[in-house]
């Protein structure tokens, strides 16, 4: 069976009050990606968008482009990063509208990117200070946050899986209040007419897999991370601490460690990257890989996808990091370098192992 591909995407291409407070008026990500330097030969900065170019979320345009660029590379939803904190929310224009004008139709669901923010996230030149923390308010405001999105959950467009709504929650052991939040919902959904949540989390660690299965997640997507296993990562990572070089990663070691380590196991699928580039934000700081080509991209999802048709647990869902973190460089939208090549090596591997 062909699994769904779902790929996150950032709401963040618009002004709104919060960035124009800590960063300055009218800063997007897009200013990051845009100053980012050369750290060394041969490194890929700064990138440029293509097709889309600096785009402003707030246009419904783009938007419907978005989704006509991501029908061709073979991507079934877009999972929206979604910004609540005890009842404030933040990027949520893009989304609302979505919502609101039933355009583009293009399926989507939600994951709750649940952690408090820090300055030294957005820009490696200041003092790091928390700019807002993750809370949270217990049942009422559960119960508050539900409605909010209850006409995202009855729009025919919501993805679901076997009936239940797809949920993410981005971090899950730092919500002390889990179990009562997803009990909530549940009961919430149902009162409402829907069948409930499937919800959904990622993880470094395997064994994590079967606690977050405990804790109620029904889909475990398998992350990946940067390791200093070897000398080599050890020294390179020692020398991020000091802020003298990013550490870097070829792209082929994390596609043979994944392949190497995906476990077949039920309910667990995976998460991919495309690409990694974090110095647009974090500059000596960052994290990247080196040798991602779209080839190499689309081998990587080919050799991928027969590994799990081999599997004996099924694989309903493949997620890619990202369609549009431009700031992490990692993102499937084209760019000046290699225009629209990770979208076409996707959709071929994705054609090469399912029938259209």
């Amino acid at each position: 069976m062909r699994p769904l591909f779902i790929s996150y995407y950032l709401p963040q291409y618009h002004p709104f009050p919060e960035n124009d407070e800590w960063w300055g008026k009218g800063f997007t990500e897009w200013t990051n990606v845009a100053k980012a330097k050369k750290l060394f030969p041969g490194h890929y900065q700064p990138r440029i968008p293509a097709d889309l170019g600096f785009y402003d979320l707030r246009v419904p345009e783009t938007r419907k482009a978005q989704a006509e660029l991501a029908r061709e590379a073979g991507v079934d939803c877009f999972c929206y990063w979604h910004y609540w904190f005890n009842g404030h929310k933040m990027m949520e224009r893009p989304f609302e509208e979505v919502v609101k004008t039933g355009e583009p139709d293009f399926p989507f669901c939600l994951s709750w990117a649940n952690h408090s923010w820090y300055a030294k996230t957005w820009n490696k030149d200041i003092p790091d200070k928390l700019l807002i923390e993750q809370t949270y308010g217990g049942v009422e405001e559960y119960t508050s946050h539900f409605n909010y999105l209850l006409p995202a959950f009855r729009d025919k467009r919501y993805q679901r899986h076997n009936g239940k709504l797809l949920f993410g929650i981005y971090d899950p052991y730092g919500f002390s209040d889990l179990k009562t939040f997803m009990d909530t919902w549940n009961r919430l959904a149902k009162e409402n007419g829907l069948e409930g949540f499937h919800f959904f989390a990622h993880t470094f660690k395997e064994k994590q897999i079967e606690e977050l299965k405990g804790m109620g997640f029904e889909t475990i997507f398998m992350d990946y991370t940067f390791h200093k296993q070897s000398l080599k990562r050890w020294l390179g990572w020692l020398l991020v601490k000091l802020h003298l070089a990013p550490q870097l990663m070829p792209y082929q070691d994390y596609v043979k460690t994944y392949l190497r380590r995906f476990p077949d196991a039920e309910g667990v699928a995976p998460h991919i990257l495309c690409s990694w580039d974090h110095t647009a934000r974090s500059g000596r700081r960052g994290y990247l890989f080196t040798g991602n080509t779209p080839e190499r991209f689309g081998k990587f999802v080919d050799m991928l996808l027969k590994k799990i048709q081999q599997q004996k647990h099924e694989v309903p869902f493949v997620m890619i990091k990202s369609w549009n973190e431009w700031g992490e460089g990692n993102y499937l939208e084209p760019d000046l370098k290699y225009g629209k090549s990770f979208i076409n090596e996707l959709r071929k591997a994705i054609d090469k192992n399912y029938q259209k």
